[in-house]
């Protein structure tokens, strides 16, 4: 599989592993990416890489590496680096037991970010004619997507390679997310006093309990989670405001203007029947679901390019939202593939198999040359 520290034009596990540590010691929550973004800016031009920035906003950049004599490409490898906020500030960093990689964003994704830079400096290296391929390591994923919407308005390839966590499992299929703003009214009253106002949390309760039965009952593969609930105003009072938000995923096949229909008339049908409910519904964040087609000449490649490594091919469906959902709103087709399972992320265990990490930069070194 080609691993000798020696060879230049080959994949160097130690500098890759030197690398992933020095990335998840450098803390980036969204927002904060600035210095993650120096580090890894001066790592590429190092390597004698062509980098651009591409401004988000007053301080946040993209970095997009491109082919020395072009800007335009046929496969893009995406990754972001930004990551959640960690658990506990004085204990987020790298460290290693037997050959598995922890601390915060290992699989999610800067594995799968160090990965494609290692690939990325292999080819620089390489005598001869650079692959049309590109790189784009963006910010802000883990909230608002900024960085990949940003990308998408000023460069245009048509595939993409984004390495989320997917446990080496090509992802032709993505779920689509949406995002919904639930609120209920109720009457403000003294605390002490609660038989003389109406608690807007109590009718929160009950509104969510035929919005959690809806979707365990959908025979459709619905997935929900109650991210948020809050009762307003504060202090020794019965509030009389409720809001809850919830994350929806729902699987690529599914129709996303099917469920905005029958979760409205659930609202309004639990207005009905549930006895002084006032309730709303809006939806915040919408992003649509995809399936790629393993007939493409493009996935019949990579499908080989992985028989070639001895990777089995068992194509999945990628069960979160993420930049993904905003290259296929754009027109990209983008294929799920990266290091770590998505099952530790956003966990205070959160890891990687480092050995998967060698095999994820080989993949992406490969897939680029045999473009």
């Amino acid at each position: 599989m080609g691993t000798s520290a020696g060879a230049a034009f080959e994949i160097q596990p130690e500098r890759l592993r030197k690398l992933l540590k020095d990335m998840v010691d450098i803390y980036s929550p969204s927002g904060k990416e600035e210095d993650i973004l120096q580090f890894t800016e001066e790592y590429l031009e190092a390597a004698g890489l062509k980098v651009k920035r591409q401004s988000v906003d007053e301080n946040r950049y993209n970095i997009v590496v491109l082919p020395p004599k072009t800007d335009e490409v046929d496969l893009c490898f995406v990754g972001h680096l930004d990551t959640v906020t960690a658990h506990d500030l004085d204990d987020f960093g790298f460290y290693e037991e037997d050959d598995t990689a922890y601390g915060l964003g290992s699989s999610d994704m800067k594995a799968g970010c160090a990965a494609m830079i290692e690939a990325f400096t292999v080819l620089a290296a390489r005598k001869g004619k650079f692959p049309s391929v590109g790189m784009a390591l963006v910010v802000g994923e883990e909230e608002e997507s900024d960085g990949a919407k940003t990308l998408v308005r000023e460069y245009r390839f048509p595939w993409a390679v984004v390495g989320e966590p997917t446990n080496l499992a090509p992802c032709l299929g993505h779920y689509g997310y949406l995002e919904v703003l639930l609120r209920t009214r109720g009457k403000k009253a003294h605390s002490s006093m609660p038989e003389l106002g109406q608690n807007a949390i109590e009718n929160m309760l009950k509104l969510l309990l035929e919005v959690t039965s809806y979707a365990t009952s959908s025979s459709s593969g619905l997935v929900y989670n109650i991210r948020q609930l809050s009762g307003f105003p504060g202090g020794f009072v019965v509030p009389d405001t409720c809001e809850a938000w919830l994350d929806l995923h729902l699987p690529p096949d599914s129709r996303m203007d099917v469920l905005k229909a029958e979760l409205e008339h659930l609202v309004e049908d639990c207005s009905k029947k549930i006895a002084g409910l006032d309730a709303y519904i809006r939806f915040e964040n919408t992003q649509s679901g995809y399936r790629i087609s393993q007939e493409r000449p493009l996935v019949r490649r990579l499908r080989n390019v992985c028989k070639n490594m001895k990777l089995p091919w068992e194509t999945q469906d990628f069960r979160s939202h993420s930049d993904g959902n905003v290259l296929w709103g754009a027109g990209v087709d983008p294929i799920i593939f990266g290091p770590g399972r998505l099952e530790t992320a956003h966990t205070p265990e959160e890891s990687v198999v480092f050995e998967q990490v060698v095999q994820a930069a080989q993949l992406y070194l490969n897939f680029a040359l045999a473009l």
